[in-house]
């Protein structure tokens, strides 16, 4: 018999194969100094396009007082046990009612984590005779979620209603003889690609055939919409949402998230959600925090008129440069260039070091081999002048890797690792 750990030891993953050489610079980096458009990562100075605080929240005094005076008051205890046994409070029930009248929802419940609470969600939404049918891009927390599903699931096509039609035909001959319904799931915007979710056409399908609509709009929350209540309102279909999860983690520059939808459906959640009845109470720090932070999205507009002006700056100039930034209609941008994996070591480096831009790398497998995705987060905290300095950097090493150079200094890289 087999060492359970043989295959780990032997095997240590697609990206994992590149940790001696990645890991502390491409992987777990450390940026160091406040949360800001421009942070520093080994000693350097750098703009930093990897932050998911869109509106800027994150290091804000009037922010940081309340998370303080929240902490010195309730210490990172408070309350102690699972909500339904001992850990809840009034102010657990206020962010509830002021999340869901912000996103137009009768009800909401809070989560600990977004991740946590997706999965927990579609677990308790569904039994072994429902079908599942979601966006095959959807984030790792719905495929993992999916996963605990018992019952019979589908993929479509990313964003192909086509295909999501094709793939409602079947679930919905599967659920006549199961007995059971049908969980749509996709995404407000797709945090990879900054494509929104075709959440109007889903809808639309609603005429032709029954189910239910499930999405994480975790970086739509906040940033689009009129009032920042997500893609479905930046769509109209905010109605047509049966249960809408966003995080904390991104607009409100936090810990924590919520679900919505009507309350029946949360009365269900709330005595059914494993992952929250089993689990300690979100601490009152971040509950306090949050009510902060929500009430500046309120009252604030400002924050996401300035979060737009500096990603239409970002966007507009890299499109005008001839760079590929896909098809987003969000603050996600990301840029597509053709490469190795060495080579694109060697151009995260030469970003860092040379021209002091610090943006997420993605490359196989979540992207195709063959491609580089440098991924680039604008907040209302960038600059015009850091988008200046962006767009020459970024000139500066699209040069360099067409004309051969980051495959010359990748080399002995490559070679190495048997690429």
């Amino acid at each position: 018999m087999k060492d359970l750990f043989d295959r780990i030891l032997a095997n240590k993953g697609p990206l994992g194969k590149w940790a001696s050489q990645a890991e502390g610079y491409f992987v777990f980096p450390k940026l160091e100094g406040p949360i800001s458009n421009r942070m520093k990562f080994q000693g350097k100075d750098v703009i930093t396009w990897s932050i998911n605080d869109y509106l800027g929240l994150a290091n804000l005094p009037e922010i940081k007082k309340v998370d303080g005076e929240a902490a010195a008051e309730y210490g990172s205890a408070y309350p102690m046990g699972a909500r339904m046994m001992s850990g809840h409070t009034e102010f657990h029930e206020q962010l509830e009612q002021e999340c869901a009248a912000f996103v137009d929802k009768e009800a909401s419940y809070l989560l600990n984590f977004g991740y946590q609470g997706f999965m927990s969600v579609i677990d308790a939404l569904v039994t072994k005779d429902d079908i599942i049918v979601y966006d095959v891009d959807c984030h790792a927390c719905i495929i993992d979620g999916v996963r605990l599903h018992m019952g019979k699931r589908f993929t479509f096509v990313h964003n192909n209603v086509e295909s999501l039609e094709k793939n409602l035909e079947r679930a919905t001959k599967m659920a006549e003889q199961t007995g059971g319904g049908i969980l749509v799931i996709s995404e407000g915007v797709f945090g990879m690609r900054g494509e929104q979710g075709i959440l109007k056409e889903i809808v639309a399908l609603k005429d032709k055939f029954t189910f239910r609509l499930l999405v994480d709009d975790a970086h739509g929350f906040g940033t689009l919409g009129a009032t920042g209540a997500g893609a479905g309102q930046e769509q109209g279909v905010q109605d047509g949402i049966d249960v809408y999860l966003a995080t904390f983690a991104k607009s409100m520059a936090s810990i924590g998230a919520f679900v919505a939808a009507d309350q029946e459906i949360i009365d269900y959640l709330k005595y059914n959600l494993r992952s929250q009845m089993f689990a300690k109470s979100l601490p009152m720090v971040y509950v306090k925090g949050a009510l902060k932070r929500l009430d500046m999205l309120r009252t604030q507009p400002e924050l996401k008129a300035k979060l737009w002006e500096n990603v239409n700056a970002l966007q507009n100039g890299l499109k005008e440069k001839g760079f590929d930034i896909g098809t987003t209609t969000s603050c996600v941008t990301p840029v597509y260039l053709n490469g190795s994996i060495p080579e694109a070591m060697a151009l995260v480096k030469d970003l860092r070091e040379n021209h002091g831009i610090f943006c997420s790398i993605v490359v196989y497998p979540v992207i195709p081999k063959g491609l580089i995705l440098l991924r680039l987060i604008p907040t209302a905290t960038h600059t015009l002048q850091d988008v200046e300095e962006t767009l020459t950097a970024f000139s500066s090493i699209r040069e360099r890797l067409q004309n051969g150079t980051y495959k010359r200094l990748s080399a002995a890289v490559a070679a190495a690792m048997g690429e």
